[in-house]
Parts: structure tokens; sequence; C-alpha cells
């Protein structure tokens, strides 16, 4: 039957521990003694009885002394090569034992390292190992040889008094033990591998219009460096025991995305509709995309948060962004005013359009108010619109405006104009009927008439285009901004910009008579949008207000100007035509498409000349400020077309 030993060495390779307590041995005190002198001192030996005390005393030490190193000679040649009595190891007595046998013995007695059991726990698992397996070996040898070196060492007083101990109480020496760690920890690790799992994050996908989840995993992993003291203690006792391991776990920062999925899921189940809040009759109200559409702009965002990670699941903002910036254009409104006309009998404005509210998209809303109902289970979300109310609404009054008369009306008369021509006056003067001027404001004509094309009513007639009269869509709009630009002219409003034609046209010299009055001459202004512009001005405290008015059986347009008035005059004059410069004889082209004998005209001579008209603007009986309008029109060339064959006119120098 095998016996527990009471020690455990340090970890590896321990030397011998040699004993440390001392037995010490009895000796003669040299303290010096301090004597007395008595009253009635006492009789003195003889000299001689004195010298035979002392010889035997002396006699006797010598026989103690020698009688004991023959024992103390006589104790140690009996134990030669044994070991001495009183002493083992871990209770294992190996007195009188050879080194040899006290090792056999040892080997025998001390089976912790593989007998005893070391038992690691964990939840419902076990793991049983030996001492040994664990790392654990006895060292036999070195022990047996501790135990032998008990008495020899040291100097002679010593060694005795550590025999003299051993024989009279006893010694016990702990076995010595090596302990390699490392083996330790690789069995350890072992266990690991079966308890350890790495940390998932849980995930979420979607694939085609399925949604999948899959949950997030707990990381667990043994703490090996916190077991291996625990492992140490347990050794170091010789004892079986048991032994809880350590186990550290590692959340994933997302363990369940279930919730999310659902949401996904949900997002899926039926198509998205976009509305318009206020869509009025004949604009696209609304926009669907289909589940498929959805699934392919579905978005699962990893969010970091102040509680932890999340998926974060919604419609990508890229792909939203790009759709509402494409219809975003079709949405805008700008804000206008109402428009009016002014009763000259009652001074009262005439509502006779209403104001417009502005509106515009707010892409960045829009994609927000989106994601937060789409998660809440809406499928029909309305789109942001931002709204800019008008400067005048209808509800606006001619005294609120500071329009009270008349301040300048102009007419222009455009005798021998084709259906096509005076089509587009009407059509453009139409787009300047009832308009407002804010006080201070610069008004643009090009802005105000806005696209010239045969969509918006216009119809095809001669313009000026390069060095030639060519037919293209709008000829007759620059009767209209000439007409403006009198009305500008002689109400005494400042001009910003403004561009004359090319060669000097009949119709802006005509009079009410339809005869040519070339003192209208320079008054002329072309618009070209948006490359050629006319804007003036006004620079009134007042609001004013337009009125156009087109007759096309007098052939004749008049403009008006309401406001307040300042009291402003206009003082003008003319140079007149100067520079003339004649105009190029005709030019004949064949033209193919006609018929032999057949002659066209499709451009018409005109002189050029120099002209600069002077204006002087005065209010309150004093000059307000000049300004002068300086043209040059160049000579214009008549140009016929014929048919092949046709006898063609010669020129006026043949």
């Amino acid at each position: 039957m095998s016996r527990t030993a009471r020690g455990l060495v340090q970890l590896g390779h321990y030397g011998l521990q040699p004993a440390t307590s001392e037995t010490v041995l009895d000796t003669i005190n040299g303290e010096t003694m301090t004597t007395r002198t008595a009253t009635k001192p006492a009789a003195l030996p003889s000299a001689l009885a004195l010298q035979q005390m002392l010889v035997a005393g002396v006699s006797g030490l010598v026989l103690f002394m020698g009688l004991l190193a023959a024992l103390v000679v006589g104790y140690n040649i009996v134990y030669a090569g044994r070991i001495y009595p009183g002493i083992s190891v871990a209770n294992v007595n190996l007195s009188g034992l050879r080194p040899e046998e006290a090792q056999d013995l040892l080997a025998g007695e001390l089976s912790y390292p593989e007998t005893g059991r070391i038992i690691f726990k964990e939840g419902e698992h076990v793991w049983s190992a030996s001492p040994s397996d664990l790392g654990l070996f006895l060292d036999p040898r070195t022990s047996a040889l501790a135990a032998y070196q008990i008495g020899r060492q040291r100097n002679p007083i010593r060694r005795a008094a550590d025999q003299f101990r051993a024989w009279y109480t006893g010694t016990d020496l702990p076995p010595l033990l090596v302990y390699d760690q490392r083996v330790a920890q690789a069995y350890l690790s072992e266990i690991a591998a079966q308890i350890d799992k790495p940390t998932v994050e849980a995930s979420l996908s979607v694939n085609g219009t399925q949604v999948n989840v899959a949950p997030g995993q707990v990381g667990r992993s043994v703490d090996i460096l916190a077991a291996l003291p625990m492992l140490e203690a347990q050794l170091r006792s010789l004892t079986d025991g048991m032994i809880s391991l350590p186990v550290v776990e590692t959340p994933p920062a997302i363990l369940d995305a279930s919730q999310q999925a659902k949401i996904a899921e949900e997002i899926l189940t039926a198509p998205l509709n976009l509305t318009v809040p206020d869509a009025v009759e004949g604009e696209t109200s609304s926009w669907t995309f289909d589940q498929p559409t959805l699934a392919g702009m579905l978005s699962i965002e990893r969010v970091e948060a102040d509680q932890g990670a999340r998926y974060q699941v919604g419609l990508d903002s890229e792909s939203l962004r790009t759709f509402l910036n494409g219809i975003a254009g079709g949405l805008a409104r700008s804000p206008a005013n109402a428009r009016f006309i002014f009763n000259d009998e009652t001074h009262q404005l005439e509502p006779i359009q209403a104001s417009v509210t502005g509106r515009a998209l707010n892409v960045d809303a829009t994609i927000q108010t989106i994601n937060e109902n789409i998660v809440q289970g809406e499928h029909s979300i309305p789109i942001v619109l931002d709204y800019t109310d008008p400067q005048v609404s209808d509800k606006a009054t001619a005294e609120e405006l500071g329009i009270r008369e008349a301040v300048s009306i102009q007419k222009t008369y455009f005798y021998g104009s084709s259906g096509e021509r005076i089509k587009n006056i009407q059509t453009a003067a139409a787009q300047f009927h009832g308009l407002l001027v804010a006080p201070g404001a610069t008004f643009s004509m090009a802005d105000a008439l806005g696209d010239v094309s045969l969509d918006n009513g216009y119809a095809e007639a001669l313009i000026i285009f390069g060095n030639r009269t060519i037919k293209g869509v709008g000829g007759g709009v620059c009767q209209v901004s000439t007409t403006l630009f009198r009305t500008v002219f002689f109400g005494g409003y400042p001009i910003v910009e403004r561009y004359a034609h090319a060669y000097r046209v009949s119709y802006y010299e005509l009079n009410a008579a339809g005869n040519v009055d070339t003192d209208m001459a320079g008054l002329d202004a072309t618009v070209f949008a948006p490359v050629v512009d006319f804007k003036f001005t006004n620079d009134t405290p007042n609001w004013l207000l337009m009125e156009t008015y087109v007759s096309p059986e007098a052939r004749v347009i008049t403009w008006k100007f309401y406001s307040t008035s300042e009291g402003r005059t206009v003082d003008w004059e003319t140079t007149g035509l100067q520079n003339i410069e004649e105009a190029p004889d005709p030019l004949y082209q064949e033209n193919p498409d006609l018929d032999k004998g057949d002659i066209r005209q499709v451009d018409w001579e005109a002189d050029g000349a120099d002209i600069t008209v002077y204006r002087t603007v005065n209010r309150g009986g004093q000059v307000y400020f000049e300004d002068h309008f300086s043209t040059h029109y160049m000579p214009w060339q008549a140009i016929y077309e014929y048919g092949p064959g046709t006898k063609v006119p010669k020129n006026r120098d043949d």
C-alpha cells in the first residue's frame, strides 16, 4: 500500500534541500560568574586537595570524550553506506537502507504520479488524467540520495548533531518531484479543442426576393493560463481532486438578426408606391416599385451604436437618390404671382390667373421618409416637397401694390404680316399679359417668354438667322420685344440689355397709317432666348403691371404699363439715318424644286445705316438720367429663287 508524500517541489527539476532545523549540542558556557564575599568566609581547601580534584576532573572529562568519540565512530562504521536511522521520505522509513535500496522502495511506495486522478470539469463534460499525464514525475534516485546525505554534510559537529536529531526525533524529507508544465499545457490544449467555439456574428442577406438569416454564436475558449495555477496547486497537494475549467465567453457584436429579417421580409411583401401629395390633373401622381425591384434596392447595413452593433434594413439611399433626381425636374414648379388686369373705371385689379405656389422635391427628406415608413410596414409613401409662396397672391389689391394708373402705353404695327407671323405675335404677347414686376426688380423678357417652339403654339415664319432671312419657328416675336422696348423707353425706365436687328425691318418703322417713319428707326429690339435678351429695371417703389393686346384685324399690338406715376417725362431725339450704305444687287439662286419660269423672293433688300437715339428722363422737373442707343444696320441683299431654265433679270449695273 502506497504512502502519500507531505510536500511538493517547485516547477522543473529541483535540487536537494538540506534540513533547516539544527540540533545544538550542550557546551560549557563561558559566562563570567560573579562571586560575593561572605561575612564569615569558608575554610579554603588545601593546595594538595585542589590539585587532586583538578586531576580527577580532567581525567573524567578525557574519559567521557573518548567514550563519546568511540561511540560516534562506531555509529558511523555501522551505518557506513547506509541511511542513518530515523530518516524517511514522505513518511517512507529508509533507516539502514542503502541508497539504491531506498530508491527501489520509494519507487514502489510513492505511486501518486501514476495512480492519482485529476478530474477536469466543464459543464456536463469531464476529463480524467493522472498526474503523470499532466507532467508530474517522481525522482526516487535523487530523493534517496537526499536522505542518504542527512548526517554526512558540513563539519563533524554538525554531522553528529544531524545524526542525533534523526535518531532521537526523526527527519522526514519531501519527495523530489519533477513537474513539466509544457505537458500540462498540451493536455489542456487538447481539452480546449473540444470546448472552444469561434465567435460568429449573425448574418442577414437577400437572394432574389428571399431573405436569409443565420443566428450568431457566442465564442467560448478555455483560459489555459488561468487553469495552470489551479492545476499546480492541486498537484502540490499530492491528492486527487477536481478542477472546474475557466471558460471565457465572447459574444458577437450581433447575436440575433431575426427582427431585422422580419423587417426585410415585410418590405418585400408588397410593391412600394410613391405618391405626390398635391398632384394636379395631367401630371404624374405616383410611381410603383415591384418586389423584385425592391429586393434589388434593399440595403442591409451594419451600424455601430452606443448599445452595440446592429443591422439596419432599408432601401439603398443612392438608388433612391438616382431615381428621385430623375423625377425632380418634372415635379419642380416655380412660384408665380397672380396675373391681373387694371380696371380703368374702378381703378381696381381683376385677377385673370391664379397665383402658383412653387414647389421642389426634397430628395434627402424623401429618402429619410421612405426608409422611416417602409420599415414600419408602409407601402404607400408620399414624397416630400418644399413649397415657396408667391410674392403676390390672388387677393392682392391695387392699393397694396401701388398700382393706380397707366404710366406708359405704346403701339407698333405689323401691316403685311403673314398669318403665321400674326399667330406668333399673339402667342408671344400672351406670355406677358397680366404680369407683375416687383419694385427694384430687373425684368428679363427671355425668362418670361419661355421656350419658343412648335409645342408651345408657335408657327414657322420668317426670322433673321446669320446673314439670311429664313423660315423658322417664332418669326414675329421681335414685334413683341420691339413694342416692349418702346413702352420701357417712353415710360422712362432704365434699360439694362437691348440688341437691335441686323438690318432695318420695315415692320418696326410703320406708323398707324401704314407708312414708313424713319424717325422710328433705331427703336427696335430683338430677343432670341437664351443668347439674346431684353432687360429693364423697375426702379420705382411700386409694383408694375403689364398688359398686352393684339388686334389681328387692325394689325396692331398695344403694350400698357400700370403703376403709380412719379411724374416722369421723356425727351428724346434721333440723329436719323447716317452713313447710308446702298443694298447690294439682288441675288438669284436656282431651286430645282421650282418649275421653269417660277421666281420667288426669299429675302428683301434694305440699305445699311447708322443711327443714334438719345433719351433724357426727367422726374419732378429735374433730369433723372440720360442714355443713348446706337445701332448699326447692315446693308441687306434681296434674294430670289427660280426654277431650272428660267430667264432671270439682269443686275442694275449690267
